[in-house]
């Protein structure tokens, strides 16, 4: 009896550990780097999206090329692909007006690094955000 018993707790912990899903550790709001917007991380189906759901009535407006409001969508159809790291999205940066590629990877709990680049993320730009919640 004691071993059915076992083989059960086994079997459970296996289940309960094999359906962790990681993919879903970004949802949440997020502090641009410089603290000037608030992003939303939310899912929809099996892809990641980001838009802005605060901005600062301090921030810098006039350095930027796009005029964000609130609702703008920064992150597009990102797809998790292993351990802490979501690609094939993409990266709209209301600085130089562009949308380009993206990866974006979960240092820790509070820490996402969030690179954009055209063509190869060797020419890119990482973008640092931190948790809100």
């Amino acid at each position: 009896m004691k071993f059915i018993k076992l083989t059960f707790l086994i079997a459970l912990i296996f289940t309960l550990v094999s359906f962790t899903d990681d993919s879903e550790k970004i949802v949440g709001i997020w502090f641009t780097d410089d603290k000037s917007s608030k992003i939303q991380i939310y899912k929809v189906d099996s892809e990641y999206f980001g838009k802005i759901i605060w901005m600062s009535p301090n921030g810098k407006k006039e350095d930027l090329k796009v005029k964000p409001t609130i609702g703008y969508q920064i992150f597009r159809k990102f797809t998790y692909e292993s351990k802490n790291t979501w690609t094939g999205g993409q990266v709209s940066d209301p600085r130089s007006g562009m949308t380009v590629s993206g990866k974006m990877t979960l240092k820790n709990e509070k820490t996402l690094s969030v690179r954009g680049y055209v063509g190869s993320p060797m020419f890119g730009k990482t973008v640092i955000l931190t948790r809100a919640e």
